[in-house]
């Protein structure tokens, strides 16, 4: 298991994930650079992902969607607000219509991710934001700290091949 630990901070609306991963921090990037890599643990397990846009630099965009075991479609977009190989990202996640395209009546979040050197491996830290109470709770009641969590602990295996 890569999650070693998961906080619920309400009064400020955030989710905060730390992962130990046993690979160098330039390999734990890839994992996020690499629209090919993304697909295979972006999302729980059965919901397998396809990346459609793929630009990690500031100002770019990243496109998604996974697909649930009974075939529907959820779409999901990044706007990169910094990224710094392979140390650490910024993004605005959200919800996508059927074309893929942002949907605001859905929650958006402000992501940071730190990859740091941690015993030998790397340490991911991922803290998310949310503008408010109303959607944090709404996405905490999606499943979103079971689906992070079982996403995150996808990179092991990949990693791993």
């Amino acid at each position: 298991m890569a999650v070693v630990d998961v906080q619920q901070d309400l009064d400020n609306n955030q989710l905060t994930m730390i992962s130990d991963f046993a690979a160098p921090v330039e390999r734990v990037w890839q994992v996020w650079s690499d629209p090919r890599q993304l697909e295979q643990w972006w999302g729980p397990p059965g919901y397998p992902a396809a990346v459609t846009e793929h630009d990690l630099t500031a100002g770019g965009k990243v496109r998604y969607f996974m697909t649930s075991p009974e075939g529907v479609k959820h779409h999901g977009w990044w706007e990169v607000l910094a990224a710094e190989a392979p140390h650490s990202l910024e993004l605005r996640d959200g919800f996508g219509d059927k074309d893929g395209n942002p949907t605001e009546a859905m929650p958006v979040s402000v992501t940071q991710v730190e990859l740091t050197e941690h015993e030998g491996g790397t340490r991911m830290t991922s803290t998310t934001t949310y503008a408010s109470a109303d959607q944090f709770k709404q996405v905490l009641e999606m499943g979103m700290v079971e689906g992070s969590t079982q996403a995150a602990n996808q990179i092991d295996a990949l990693l791993a091949a």
